[in-house]
Parts: structure tokens; sequence; C-alpha cells
């Protein structure tokens, strides 16, 4: 027995945000119908984001196809869908047509601009919504260029997120009210609410309008260091107790370059000097095995197959393979247990059996009733 395991879902297949939020529905319980395009080939987005759900073969630009999405859309508890605006309602399957046949249906916009503004029917990708809404401004020190972390910061957390967020609320509206709702969940909005924040920090003086004189990015006891072998490790000391264990554990307690108050910012250059010259004497083995056990908040920079072997990473089932593809357990834990991750399906793998499950009165709903 799983979380959402009463929660039925139709994902129209796309790339990115959407099916990694079916996706996560799945890895919790949901049943996911995933509905693709028929071409050669593996999914657009890789065959993980198949994992744990049921795929389903249909041209929605034929009569047979729309048919057969509004069959699933009866059962369904939720769509997913991440066209540009006004696609799905050329087809036929917009939310006026899915709702008046499934007044309880909670219908998922997925977009990067959202469905309205000037730039809502503009083409775009993960760095340019993180862009816009002013999330990828600070991804970088003063004088770099901001690095996007790749469809981690617009796609899955401003997305995807969001998404799962507004389908699970409408949802328990729905099973109070019988009501069904249209969720609008534009990557530049969630990646815009993410910064509050950020912009908390702002209101007390530690995030400043220009880069290079804020907390993230100038203070030398929240950083990013190089170490003797070319490998990063990141400091994190923000509190005075954490601070302060952190000069004495490498031995700068009376070093005359850190006397003084922590946040005077006129110091942090020199301060920043310091440590980073101290951290190139080594390499980053030496500094997990020195500040690892501690209280500094210290954190190695792994890629994930380092995280993958990384002691506390094994400790709680993190990462494991399937198939030879390398994934990441189902989050969050419930009860102190991570669910196991479901299979990863061929596209199209499920259409005899969705097909034949249509021909028989209730039997989607008896299979998630079972």
């Amino acid at each position: 027995m799983k979380v959402l395991d009463s929660v039925r879902v139709l994902e129209i297949g796309g790339l990115g945000p959407g099916p990694f939020c079916a996706m996560h529905l799945a890895d919790l319980g949901a049943d996911v119908i995933s509905v693709v395009r028929p071409a050669a080939g593996d999914a657009p987005t890789g065959s993980l984001l198949n994992r744990g759900k049921r795929s389903v073969f249909a041209d929605l630009k034929t009569e047979a196809g729309r048919q057969l999405v509004l069959a699933l859309v009866a059962e369904a508890d939720a769509l997913i869908e991440g066209m540009r605006p006004g696609v799905m309602e050329r087809l036929g399957l917009g939310p006026e047509e899915c709702m008046a046949l499934n007044p309880r249906l909670v219908y998922g916009r997925m977009t990067g601009w959202g469905q309205s503004g000037p730039l809502a029917p503009r083409a775009g990708h993960d760095n340019n919504y993180a862009a816009v809404s002013g999330a990828l401004w600070g991804c970088g020190p003063a004088g770099a260029r901001p690095v996007s972390p790749f469809a981690v910061l617009g796609d899955i957390g401003g997305g995807a997120m969001y998404l799962m967020t507004g389908l699970l609320s409408g949802i328990l509206q729905a099973r109070a009210t019988g009501r069904g709702t249209v969720v609008d969940a534009a990557i530049v909005d969630g990646a815009a609410h993410m910064l509050n924040l950020n912009l908390s920090a702002r209101e007390k003086g530690r995030v400043a309008d220009e880069r290079g004189h804020s907390i993230h990015d100038s203070a030398p006891f929240y950083e990013t260091y190089v170490c003797a072998d070319g490998e990063h490790v990141t400091i994190g000391a923000i509190e005075p107790q954490f601070y302060a264990l952190l000069l004495d554990t490498l031995g700068l307690a009376g070093d005359a370059a850190f006397a003084g108050d922590q946040w005077h910012k006129s110091a942090w250059p020199a301060r920043r000097a310091r440590l980073a010259a101290l951290f190139l004497t080594q390499p980053r083995a030496h500094w997990q095995a020195l500040l690892e056990p501690t209280d500094v908040c210290f954190g190695a920079v792994l890629s994930p197959v380092e995280a993958a072997a990384h002691p506390h990473m094994l400790a709680r089932g993190v990462y494991g393979e399937q198939g030879g593809v390398l994934q990441a357990a189902p989050a969050p834990r419930f009860d102190g247990a991570a669910y196991a991750p479901g299979e990863i399906c061929a596209s199209g793998a499920h259409t005899q059996e969705v097909l034949a499950g249509l021909k028989t009165a209730g039997a989607w709903r008896a299979r998630s009733a079972a």
C-alpha cells in the first residue's frame, strides 16, 4: 500500500517536467497512464521517466486517439499536459471538453511561461525560464557567467514540483467538493516563488542586489573551494557556533585574518583567499576525512556516480540501478522507509492491456481498488 494508491493520472506524454511529475506520482503509488505518439525509439526524455507508469500509443490528431484519451479522462483524477497554450483545445481535448466529461478532473497544465502573458506562446527551455524568473541570477560568483544546474532549477524545482503540488491540492478539493480545477503550473511562477527564502535574506541584508556582495556568492564561510586534486568541497558555516568550529578544526582560530566579527564584509576577500589557499594544500579525500565527522556544515562536491557510492547515500539506499540505468529512489520516505522504484517500461508497452481494459466496464476502476 502506497500513499497515492487511490489516485489515477492520465499523462499526455511530453518533455521534461510533465513526465517527471508523472513519474513522481507513480513513485508514490498513483496509477499513471502515459499517452505517447507512436514513434521509433525510446521516449525523448529517456526511459527512466517511464518508471512505474503504463505507456500507451495514440495519435491525438486522429479521432481514434482523441476518443482513447477521453475514455481515460472519464476515469482519471488528474490529467497532465505540457503543450503550448491552445494546442490541447485545438485537438478537442482542452479543459472544457475533458471536464464536461469528468467534472471532478484536475487538469494540470505544465508550461514554462504560463497560460497568459506576452511570452506565453513562445518556445523556451529550463535556463530561459530560470533566467527570466530571477532564479538564475545568483547561480555563479561575481564576474562569472551564471550557470544553470541542468533541468533542476527550472524544469524540476520551478515546474514539476509545483505542478505536483497543484494536482494534489486540486484532488483534495475535488474529493471534498466534487469539483475539479485547472492548474496553470508555469516554471517562471514556481522558480520565482522559490526565491522567497532568498528574498527574506535580502530583507535582512544578507543578500544584495549586486552580485558578489551576498552570503551565497562572497562569504568565505559559505563557499565552494578547490582542492589539491582539482576536486571541490563546500562550506556552509553560517551560524556562529559552526563558524567557530570551522576555524578551530582548520587550525585558524588564532589566525589574524579571521580576527573580528564573522559578518564584517570588508574582511571577507582576505578570509576567502586564506581558506582557498588552505584547501588547495590537500586533496578532497583529506578534507572529507577531517570535516565530514564534524558540525562545520561541510559537503564534498560529488558527481551522481560518486554520490551513489558515498557511505551516507549507500546507507540510505538513495541510488540504485535497473537495467543498467542509474536512478535515485522515490522520495520522500513514509514511516521511515523509501518505496521501491517501479519498473521502467518501453513507450507504448501497455497499449493492448489498456485498450482491453477499456472494453471491460469498470476495469480500470477495479484495478485501482484491488
